[in-house]
């Protein structure tokens, strides 16, 4: 399979890129995309909430008033979860929402993606993608030229002209070749690679 490579002004360039069938031109799976990008999310999630049972709530100790003869209801504690200010009856503990995905899932549903990627030509090809100083605009002009807006860009290594220039635009994503997220790849419209980051997520994925 040939991918189209764009230069840096957006036109198409002389030659294109070679990829493997397998691993850009595979099924999607839609149930183990699903998997792996719910368990992303909740890998997220502190899980730090926590209630209060009856026996947690500070005071309550002493039975407010006698079991019979004023008229009331029965009461053994002002900490009844039938009161105001009470425990709860289940209350919630801190807890992991950890999901466990091994790394064949994780590879199967990335080479998943990024054949939906390709089907539907979200994922854009550059000959080299750098910009000359930290600032923002320049950045937007880069992308202006591509025709690319709402854009997760994959680098292979740091380069903080890219990732200061990055910083206040949300519809632009900076992530490292080593950290690929589902999540994301799956969120924005366009996900932009070089040639020479695609050749690396072909290694890591075949």
């Amino acid at each position: 399979m040939q991918l189209a490579v764009l230069n840096s002004n957006g036109s198409a360039a002389a030659s294109g890129v070679e990829v493997s069938d397998q691993l850009f031109g595979c099924s999607f799976n839609e149930g183990l995309v699903h998997q792996v990008v719910t368990a992303y999310m909740a890998a997220g999630r502190a899980g730090t909430k926590a209630q209060k049972t009856k026996s947690m709530v500070r005071g309550g100790g002493i039975k407010p008033w006698k079991q019979k003869g004023t008229g009331r209801a029965r009461a053994g504690s002002i900490r009844s979860p039938l009161w105001r200010g009470g425990g709860k009856v289940f209350a919630a503990v801190p807890r992991s929402y950890e999901q466990k995905i091994n790394r064949k899932m994780y590879r199967a549903a990335l080479r998943a993606i990024f054949s939906e990627l390709v089907r539907q030509n979200r994922l854009k090809v550059v000959e080299q993608f750098t910009v000359d100083s930290h600032k923002t605009k320049d950045l937007v002009q880069k992308l202006s030229k591509l025709d690319i807006n709402k854009v997760f860009i994959i680098v292979d290594h740091e380069d903080q002209n890219l990732l200061m220039a990055a910083g206040n635009l949300p519809y632009v994503q900076i992530s490292d070749l080593n950290y690929l997220d589902p999540v994301s790849l799956v969120a924005f419209e366009n996900v932009l690679v070089t040639v020479d980051t695609l050749k690396k997520i072909e290694e890591r994925l075949s």
